[in-house]
């Protein structure tokens, strides 16, 4: 049965506290995202979509009512939003310097950067995008680190060490249909949300990725780049270059006056121009491969702490 309010914590003085009110009231939330490349979705969601996977989450962070936990992003951010009333819940404190922090909520891009600010034997938990491989064996000598996979529409839907160490979240059941990821589980949100879409009794957004045995390998939202009448999905594109990759990097469709857009890859270490170069000539297709390069200090990141591909398109066009 549908309720009869809508509570928009984003519109109270303490988001967190009108969360805790809305699910003593059994009203739903009024949630909205912000996404790097599309406009912002709004997403409605019972309370006991978030209180229902508490356990689970608790047993993937760590954080319990001893734990002082640090969350640089916006509350604006859903991921942000729920580890703090996760937090609150369970009677943990939130800080506001890494270096103070037991545990702590990032997103890759936010822990490659501030990362060694957190104390030795920090416990991280990582979501927002893919945590590769590479990011964690770089912090996981010195701090305890995590990742799961989700969505705003989905909320949790795979988690393991890393993005190549993905099994089904407790709770959740995982297929993959015609490329694309579908879930089923009580953490779901209202059949009308954002991107969500459902399938035979399984909840979509569209992301693509595959099953090997149990574990989920995804390749992400399936953004696209048309060049020259070829149409490239770039989440193909990054599962053969992030392998070669030494540093992070990001792609995005730039418009070209004769092909209509051109791949381009902004890279944060400059070996990696010459790598990912060879890499994609010898794995990708012609469209596929990026035409335009750049070197940058860092990737630009949204508010919510991901990468701002608008930001990135912008950095060829103020390059001509």
């Amino acid at each position: 049965m549908a309720h009869q309010h809508l509570s928009d914590p984003f519109l109270a003085e303490d988001p967190v506290a009108a969360v805790l009110e809305a699910h003593e009231a059994g009203d739903d939330l009024l949630l909205r995202t912000s996404g790097t490349t599309t406009a912002a979705r709004d997403v409605v969601r019972g309370t006991a979509s978030w209180w229902s996977s508490f356990d689970a989450y608790t047993t993937l962070s760590g954080v319990d009512g001893g734990a002082r936990l640090w969350l640089p992003g916006p509350l604006a951010a859903t991921m942000n939003l729920f580890a703090a009333v996760h937090a609150r819940v369970v009677g943990a404190q939130l800080v506001d310097r890494g270096d103070r922090a037991t545990h702590a909520c990032l997103t890759p891009a936010v822990l490659a950067r501030r990362g060694d600010e957190l104390p030795r034997g920090t416990r991280v938990v990582v979501g927002g995008d893919a945590l590769s491989p590479r990011l964690h064996d770089r912090f996981s000598g010195r701090l305890g680190v995590g990742h799961y996979y989700g969505a705003a529409e989905l909320s949790f839907v795979a988690c393991g060490a890393h993005a190549g160490d993905l099994h089904a979240f407790p709770g959740v059941e995982v297929r993959v249909a015609g490329g694309e990821i579908r879930v089923r589980s009580d953490f779901v949100a209202g059949p009308d949300s954002g991107a969500l879409r459902v399938v035979d009794g399984w909840a979509t957004v569209g992301d693509r990725g595959r099953l090997e045995g149990d574990r989920l390998v995804v390749l992400g939202r399936p953004e696209t780049v048309v060049t020259a009448g070829a149409t490239v999905v770039l989440a193909e594109v990054e599962a053969v270059l992030s392998p070669a990759a030494q540093a992070p990097y990001a792609l995005v469709g730039v418009p070209h006056p004769d092909l209509g857009a051109v791949l381009a890859a902004v890279v944060t270490d400059a070996r990696d121009r010459d790598l990912l170069a060879a890499h994609a000539r010898a794995h990708l297709a012609p469209a596929q491969r990026p035409r335009l390069w750049q070197v940058a200090d860092r990737l630009p990141l949204t508010d919510a702490g991901k990468v701002d591909r608008v930001a990135l398109a912008d950095l060829f066009r103020s390059a001509r």
